[in-house]
């Protein structure tokens, strides 16, 4: 998959394509469907298939702060694009080229010109130009007037609700890390270089390995959760606390995991953590002893789990 950056660069190199239209952050279910759809029909009318999208959120651009927090990451949604078989992903920053443009001068100067299109595709929601001004029943009379079809997908639902970014927040807000991989097919994960900790879970028989957290991204309740954690592309059964560390002093928010059968030093390395289930929220401890029991008891659990010997 070709990743563009600028609309300079895609005017420069686009043929005449079908685009998918949106921010596509987590690439949900809906977002898929979408996609596949754009990627059908370009083959079928002998189009590139684009994904446009942007590299930081319209509200976080327009607002100079977070305000919608990321599901993941640039690179991680380019590797779900591809996986999806789009040809190009347009990834710009909301400029103000995008942010003036009327919902006509949208359609017509970046659609239809930059972008190339000849067939366009949104989500039943999907707004665009100034304020978001513009509608998916204005991008079809636009599509009319400026030599390009439009298909709007209808809403996408599971278990009676729609399929949605906020959604899949409000779920990880919750801790309910089951409902995102309902929700997007996937199992929620964290990556990163593994950092320096305060070796508390060594000197209690629990070693673990850290990553610290973004916190401009969407992160799941504080809490421990049953994990999977690759190394050097194997995979272990783990267990996770998200969390500030309340029975020990107050920390920046981080995940400490603890790693069913390895030994070894990870400081430094890349780790991926897989979320599989919430097993508690995070509590704060009267004492390290409490603590220690409780953690004795979560890494029962999450062993049971992992082995199948208790429902999921």
């Amino acid at each position: 998959m070709i990743v563009i950056t600028s609309l300079i660069e895609a005017k420069e190199l686009l043929k005449p394509s079908a685009v998918a239209i949106g921010n596509f952050d987590g690439v949900h279910k809906g977002h898929q469907e979408l996609i596949r759809r754009t990627v059908k029909i370009a083959e079928e009318e002998g189009l590139t298939s684009v994904v446009f999208t942007f590299i930081n959120h319209p509200v976080n651009e327009i607002a100079g702060r977070c305000v919608v927090k990321s599901i993941m990451t640039l690179a991680e949604k380019e590797a779900a694009l591809e996986a999806l078989g789009a040809d190009v992903m347009v990834a710009i920053p909301f400029v103000d080229k995008v942010r003036m443009s009327s919902p006509e001068e949208f359609a017509r100067d970046i659609l239809a010109g930059d972008l190339c299109a000849k067939h366009a595709l949104c989500g039943f929601n999907n707004s665009f130009g100034y304020k978001g001004a513009g509608h998916p029943e204005d991008l079809v009379e636009f599509g009319k007037k400026y030599g390009f079809a439009v298909t709007v997908m209808e809403e996408y639902d599971i278990d009676g609700k729609i399929v949605s970014s906020t959604l899949i927040r409000q779920k990880l807000e919750e801790g309910d890390v089951s409902a995102f991989e309902k929700l997007t097919g996937r199992l929620y994960a964290i990556s990163g270089k593994v950092m320096q900790g305060e070796h508390l879970g060594r000197t209690m028989g629990f070693p673990t390995v850290n990553l610290s957290l973004n916190t401009d991204m969407a992160l799941p309740m504080n809490g421990v959760y049953v994990t999977n954690i690759y190394v050097n592309n194997t995979k272990y059964h783990s267990v996770t606390n998200v969390g500030n560390k309340p029975s020990v002093g107050q920390f920046a928010k981080n995940a400490e995991t603890h790693i069913f059968g390895f030994e070894g030093d990870l400081y430094g390395h890349p780790i991926r953590v897989e979320f599989i289930k919430l097993l508690r929220p995070e509590v704060k401890f009267r004492s390290l002893e409490e603590l220690s029991s409780q953690i004795e008891k979560d890494c029962i659990a999450a062993r049971e789990f992992h082995s199948g010997t208790v429902p999921e």
